[in-house]
């Protein structure tokens, strides 16, 4: 697969923008509302986090529909609106990239559907497929430059989110990200090895991990990740460690200087895209 993207990361690193939803809390938005349903409602808001992003030096950004999906949507009566909401989610990354005149990437943002497939629970692969496809096609029809998958905890979720997007379009790269833990294996017991190698085989153009660590774990099990890659570029985007209680409320104690040295490091090692996840911010992205 040859696309301006894939030719831009032969290059040399490209650093990505860092969490959306922290962001979105900090400026008032409520847990109790659709986060991607803001795409329609508060537009100029999810645009404003974008041009942060951006300003701060991010070379990627992703769109606010990480759960826009039916599954995901249907709580909040959006469940129809899932091809709209993915479809407006890259058209204000694209107004926001047009707004402060960067050359950047915009990689359509899908994460697992919030709830286990079978035999853990009660949604079949080609029904988890359906829902991934309709996500996608918006995706596709706002233009993205991209795919991101990220935040998954099951191999099979995964790869049928990948057969979705692949069932759509040969021509537009994926990212495929899963999240590990401490042991270095996801909630269902994946290791970082048998992930690549599966991702690899399933089309995604580049393999890597996000959330769930923080930096310096993500480092130790991007060790893995490289030399089981065999030369696909791969992708970090750690949270800012795990969240601890201060005050009364949970809060994200990596700084940003200490993501200006995960992101040398990370380079160092060969990583292509280093960015950040749940609760870094502006300052870390201009930091790395």
């Amino acid at each position: 697969m040859s696309s301006p993207f894939l030719d831009r990361l032969a290059e040399g690193p490209l650093l990505a923008d860092g969490a959306m939803g922290t962001l979105l809390y900090q400026h008032g938005a409520s847990f109790a509302e659709s986060f991607d349903g803001l795409n329609l409602s508060n537009p100029a808001l999810i645009e404003s986090i974008h041009r942060d992003y951006l300003g701060a030096g991010a070379g990627l950004i992703e769109t606010n529909t990480f759960g826009a999906n039916a599954i995901r949507l249907a709580p909040h009566g959006l469940q129809e609106e899932v091809r709209k909401i993915a479809r407006q989610g890259v058209k204000v990354a694209r107004a926001a990239r047009e707004i402060v005149g960067i050359d950047a990437f915009v990689a359509g943002s899908i994460g697992p559907l919030g709830k286990p497939l079978e035999p853990f629970g009660h949604i079949s692969v080609p029904e988890a497929e359906k829902y991934f496809r309709a996500t996608a096609e918006g995706l596709l029809e706002g233009g993205c430059d991209c795919f991101i998958l990220e935040t998954f905890q099951d191999l099979n979720e995964i790869l049928a989110a990948l057969r979705a997007v692949r069932g759509l379009t040969l021509d537009v790269p994926v990212i495929a990200q899963m999240t590990f833990g401490d042991d270095g294996k996801t909630y269902y017991g994946h290791t970082a090895t048998l992930a690549v190698q599966m991702l690899r085989q399933a089309g995604a153009a580049v393999v890597g991990i996000n959330c769930g660590l923080g930096p310096q774990p993500t480092l130790e099990v991007l060790e893995e990740m490289v030399r089981a890659a065999e030369g696909t570029p791969i992708s970090a985007m750690p949270n800012a460690g795990l969240p601890q209680m201060v005050d009364g409320r949970y809060v994200y104690l990596s700084s940003p200087e200490y993501f200006a040295d995960f992101a040398a490091r990370a380079a160092e090692m060969g990583v292509r895209i280093i960015g950040g996840c749940c609760g870094t911010t502006p300052a870390h992205t201009r930091a790395m």
